[in-house]
C-alpha cells in the first residue's frame, strides 16, 4: 500500500445524471483518464444506493414500492442456512467467488461491465476505482418488514456486511487483470451521524468491525480500500482503521477533520492517502461561482495546517487524490459537468507543483 502514491491525481465519487452508461464512461475517461471508475445512474431505479448490492441476501423482498429484509417469511432460515453455506465455501476456496450470489450483474450494475469492456483497449490507467455502499449505510437503510433498520438485528447485519465484503472483493478480483492498482471506496454517508442522537444503539466497536470485515475481503483481493464520507463524522473511526483512503469533503469539512490532528498525522506517516473532495457538490451557488484556481487556493491553505503538523507539502501532495465532495448523480447535467472539469483542473494544477 506504501508504494501507490497518487500525486495528485483525479477520481470521482461514483455517480452522473446520465441516463446512458456509455456517456458516462466517455465523460469520465475524458476528466479522470487516469483513474477512471465504473459508473452508477441513480435515474435508474435498481441502481439506487440501497438496491444497487442487495442480491443474494436472505429474506430479500424487492418491489417497486419497497426493499425490505423480511426474517419473517416461511422460507427465511432455509435461506440463511443456503447463505452462510455459500459463503463458507467462497471464503475457503471451494468455490468460485465469480460463480456464487457475491458479484454484480449486468442489470444490478451495468456500469461495471462498460468499464470492464472498455478498459480491454484503453491506455493502461495509473489505477481503477470502483464503490460499493458501506456496510453501515446499508444496515441502517435497509429495515425488515416492521421498519426497522437491519443494523438492529445481528443476523441481518452480518449478512449484509459478509455481502457488501464479497462483493467489494469481486470487483478487485474483475478488475486487476488490467495491471493497475484497484481502489474500492465504501460510501458511507450514514456515518454523518455518528454520535449523534439519531444513531442511539450504534457503537463505535459495531462500525470498526463491519467496516474492517469489508476492508479485509478487499486486501485479500488484493486492493485498496477507501471510505467515503461527505459530511462529519467521528473521523478517528476511519483514520484509525486499516482502510488505505480517506474520502471527505474537504470544501466544507476540512475544519472538523483537522481536530483529528493526532490521528491524521499518523494515518500520513503510515503511507496512506487523503482523498480530497475540495470540489464542491452540495450547493449549486457554490459549484456556480467556484474556479479552479480558487480550489488550488483553498487546499494550499488546508495543506499548511497539515504542514504545522510535521508532514512536508511534498509527502501531502505525493499522498493526495482529488475528488468532488460527493457523487453528482442527483444535479443537473451542466452543474455536473463543471464540477468534473474543475476537478481535472485543479488535478491538473497540483500535480504541477510536485
Amino acid at each position: 500500500m506504501n508504494d501507490f502514491k497518487p500525486a495528485g491525481r483525479a477520481t470521482l465519487i461514483g455517480s452522473l445524471p446520465i441516463d446512458d452508461h456509455d456517456k458516462a464512461l466517455r465523460a469520465v475517461m475524458e476528466h479522470t483518464p487516469d483513474i477512471p471508475l465504473w459508473v452508477q445512474l441513480p435515474v435508474y431505479p435498481q441502481e439506487g444506493m440501497l438496491t444497487q448490492f442487495t442480491s443474494g441476501l436472505p429474506g430479500l423482498v424487492l418491489s417497486d414500492d419497497r426493499i425490505i429484509l423480511d426474517p419473517s417469511l416461511n422460507n427465511f432460515e432455509r435461506e440463511l442456512v443456503d447463505f452462510y453455506e455459500e459463503y463458507i465455501a467462497v471464503t475457503q476456496g471451494d468455490k468460485s467467488l465469480d460463480a456464487s450470489r457475491f458479484i454484480l450483474t449486468k442489470d444490478s450494475a451495468p456500469g461495471f461491465f462498460v468499464l470492464q469492456e472498455a478498459l480491454k483497449t484503453a491506455p493502461k490507467p495509473f489505477a481503477i476505482k470502483g464503490q460499493i455502499t458501506g456496510p453501515v449505510t446499508l444496515c441502517l437503510g435497509l429495515t425488515d418488514q416492521n421498519k426497522q433498520a437491519v443494523f438492529y438485528d445481528e443476523r441481518l447485519r452480518d449478512a449484509v456486511t459478509k455481502t457488501i465484503a464479497l462483493k467489494a472483493r469481486w470487483q478487485v478480483e474483475q478488475l486487476k487483470q488490467f495491471g493497475a492498482p484497484i481502489i474500492i471506496f465504501l460510501d458511507e454517508p450514514g456515518l454523518a451521524g455518528f454520535g449523534s442522537s439519531a444513531l442511539i444503539g450504534v457503537s463505535k466497536e459495531d462500525v470498526e468491525k463491519l467496516l474492517a470485515e469489508v476492508i479485509d475481503q478487499i486486501h485479500l483481493g488484493g486492493g485498496l480500500a477507501g471510505v467515503h464520507v461527505c459530511s462529519n463524522t467521528d473521523w478517528s473511526l476511519i483514520l484509525e482503521s486499516s482502510a488505505d483512503i480517506l474520502s471527505f469533503d474537504a470544501y466544507d469539512y476540512f475544519d472538523r477533520l483537522i481536530l483529528y490532528a493526532k490521528e491524521l498525522k499518523k494515518f500520513l506517516e503510515q503511507g496512506r492517502i487523503l482523498a480530497w473532495g475540495i470540489v464542491p457538490t452540495a450547493k449549486e451557488e457554490d459549484i456556480e461561482k467556484e474556479t479552479s484556481a480558487g480550489l488550488v487556493e483553498r487546499w494550499e491553505k488546508e495543506a499548511s495546517e497539515l504542514e504545522a503538523l510535521g508532514i512536508s507539502r511534498a509527502q501531502i501532495l505525493s499522498q493526495s487524490l482529488i475528488t468532488p465532495s460527493c457523487g453528482t448523480g442527483s444535479m443537473s447535467l451542466d452543474h455536473a459537468l463543471k464540477v468534473l472539469k474543475l476537478n481535472l483542473e485543479v488535478s491538473g494544477s497540483l500535480q504541477r507543483l510536485l
